[in-house]
């Protein structure tokens, strides 16, 4: 019952006025085999009572009923399929909204990386890609039907009781038998659908992979081509298989129904005649019986929307366990936050550690690191260290496993609202993502909120060194930067990181008070990238700039530089005071020193634009 009301409601929201247009049509379309029924009898009737005798006039209202009839069946048919699209498409777009409203609304991404919030969104986000699968717009549809073939077959009853009331139960009860040993099919589908998430996760994985452009590249140069598709194709068949399996056992159990449904059916229709034979009861209520009888087997069928109705109601139940896994509803606003005060370049991390889910080595143990209003601080350590990891910390996208983090006056940055937080710091990360947008978007993507400027646009993209870049694409700013789109075309390495540097100092010159750069100059040459942190500490005025690059020829200009090692910072202070110590980092700092004397290249290139 639960489920019906909520299919209910479901229905609802689609809107009050389709919703009651599209209710009353289904009721129209179920009631039509009983007023079939009832207006043919009543033709057979006045035909029969004529006896041969003329007085055609008598039969003209029962034609013309038969003929409205005709006409509301028909008219019903034909506006009831655009309305049950545009019914399902609002239901079905509300609800992933719903669920992408849900997902983004996490301020920290540790939930997105588990197996099972994955399996979820799988369930819930109502994108069907196999026969099993519905959406809940399928379902509130199924519903609707359900709840109408009940009227429906109400209706029907009471006309095939005007023979005989025991006509009605040796018709129904075994109807309903089939009726729910349908459903327990189709449940054994769903069920079998959802055990299967990790083969489909799978599968639409290597698609996704194998129509991409980058993959695209190696699958041609190692030619493994036919071998993924091999594979691809073996996921299909190892998923498929269960269900085809399960698929052939039903139709064998089809037949069982049939004979199980259908001798009641012959045994009414068997007394109907042998009773109008025997003068008990009329060739006009015989016929309506027949017509209402079948009409009834009919309408108590196959039972596909029960199948619909359970699978799409997966949907809506996995939504459900999405929210209590994000431990919020996605309708309720965020719980209010402490307004942040003081500085966004003043950070201090306090005693910080950290160890990812589901892992026990700890990146971060008792980390203590001051990020002072103003000051370039650069952060440094072999790989592995945790550098990437603190700056995910810094921008809230985890939080501490112990320790905390403080911004401004003192505030605990888990106190903070997250949207506000981010708001005032510009991030740009080592794996950062290439936007197949137009330039211009790729850029103000830094700051959404914010009337896109064109004139700190250029001065951001002067100082990132795109310019020259800008120049030489064919739209200048509106070029779709991939060449997947029309007229767009394709970056280079170094050049997608001048443009995901334009972004950060984007937002940075629109309001953001820390600047965080995760290796934002690893594709770029040793002269360009000089040149573009000379313009950066040249106009960063009053923000802070943590720095985290593997070139310590670079991080020699910042105000401080930090070695991470073992979880915690192991030394502290300017280049020069480094150097003067002896220690790791000079011992690093000598080791690329010698390596570039003997002409060796920090860039990862990838070709310029095409």
């Amino acid at each position: 019952m639960g489920d019906t009301l909520r299919l209910l409601r479901v229905m609802w929201s689609a809107g009050k006025g389709i919703a009651v247009v599209i209710t009353v049509i289904r009721l129209v379309e179920r009631l039509i085999p009983a007023a079939t029924a009832m207006v043919v009898g009543l033709l057979v009737g006045r035909v029969t009572a004529l006896n041969g005798t003329g007085g055609f006039s008598t039969v003209l209202l029962p034609l013309a009923a038969f003929g409205a009839v005709l006409f509301v069946s028909h008219a019903a048919e034909t506006v009831v399929e655009p309305l049950a699209y545009l019914t399902q498409q609002r239901i079905d777009g509300a609800h992933r909204a719903a669920v992408t409203r849900l997902v983004a609304s996490s301020p920290t991404i540790d939930l997105l990386e588990q197996p099972e919030a994955q399996h979820l969104i799988q369930r819930a986000k109502a994108d069907p890609d196999e026969y099993t699968q519905r959406t809940p717009g399928q379902a509130a549809l199924a519903g609707l039907d359900q709840a109408a073939d009940a009227i429906g077959v109400v209706a029907t009853c009471l006309v095939v009781a005007q023979f005989a009331w025991w006509l009605v139960p040796l018709l129904l009860i075994p109807s309903l038998i089939c009726v729910r040993l349908r459903y327990r099919q189709r449940l054994k589908f769903v069920r079998l659908w959802r055990a299967q998430l990790d083969e489909l996760l799978r599968a639409d994985r290597w698609q996704e992979t194998l129509v991409s452009a980058g993959v695209g590249k190696d699958m041609r140069v190692f030619g493994f081509g036919d071998w993924a598709v091999r594979r691809l194709r073996r996921q299909h068949v190892v998923r498929c298989q269960p269900i085809f399996a399960l698929w052939q056992r039903n139709i064998c159990g089809q037949l069982w129904l049939f004979l199980l449904a259908a001798p009641p059916l012959l045994i009414a229709i068997t007394a109907v005649a042998a009773g109008t034979v025997n003068g008990q009861g009329s060739f006009a209520t015989e016929t309506a019986v027949l017509t209402a009888g079948a009409a009834l087997f009919t309408m108590i069928g196959p039972g596909e929307s029960a199948l619909t109705r359970l699978a799409g109601l997966e949907a809506l139940k996995a939504y459900d366990e999405l929210a209590e896994v994000f431990g919020k509803d996605a309708q309720r606003p965020p719980p209010a936050a402490p307004a942040h005060t003081g500085s966004s370049s003043h950070v201090r991390f306090e005693r910080v550690g950290f160890t990812y889910p589901g892992t026990t080595h700890a990146v971060l143990d008792g980390l203590d690191l001051e990020i002072r209003p103003g000051e370039l601080l650069a952060i440094v350590g072999l790989n592995g260290a945790g550098k990437s990891t603190l700056i995910k910390l810094l921008s809230g996208l985890y939080k501490p496993t112990s320790g905390r983090i403080l911004v401004g006056d003192g505030q605990d940055l888990a106190e903070l609202e997250a949207r506000a937080w981010r708001e005032r710091i510009s991030v740009v990360f080592q794996d950062f993502v290439k936007y197949e947008l137009s330039a211009a978007d790729n850029v103000t993507l830094g700051r959404p909120g914010v009337v896109p400027d064109p004139t700190v646009l250029e001065a951001a993209a002067r100082d990132a060194g795109l310019r020259p870049v800008l120049d030489r694409l064919p739209d200048g700013w509106e070029t779709p930067l991939a060449r997947t789109r029309t007229g767009g075309v394709d970056l280079s390495g170094g050049q997608w990181q001048q443009v995901v540097l334009t972004r950060a100092l984007y937002a940075l010159y629109t309001g953001a008070e820390l600047l965080v750069l995760d290796e934002p100059t690893a594709h770029l040459d040793v002269r360009t990238e000089f040149e573009v942190f000379q313009r950066l500490a040249e106009h960063r005025d009053d923000a802070g700039v943590v720095l985290i690059s593997h070139r310590l020829s670079t991080v020699r200009q910042a105000d401080r530089i930090v070695l991470l090692g073992g979880g915690r910072i192991t030394e502290s202070g300017s280049h020069d005071e480094l150097i003067a110590s002896g220690g790791d980092y000079a011992k690093m700092f000598a080791i690329q020193a010698e390596r570039f004397q003997q002409g060796y290249r920090h860039t990862i290139e990838e070709g310029e634009l095409l």
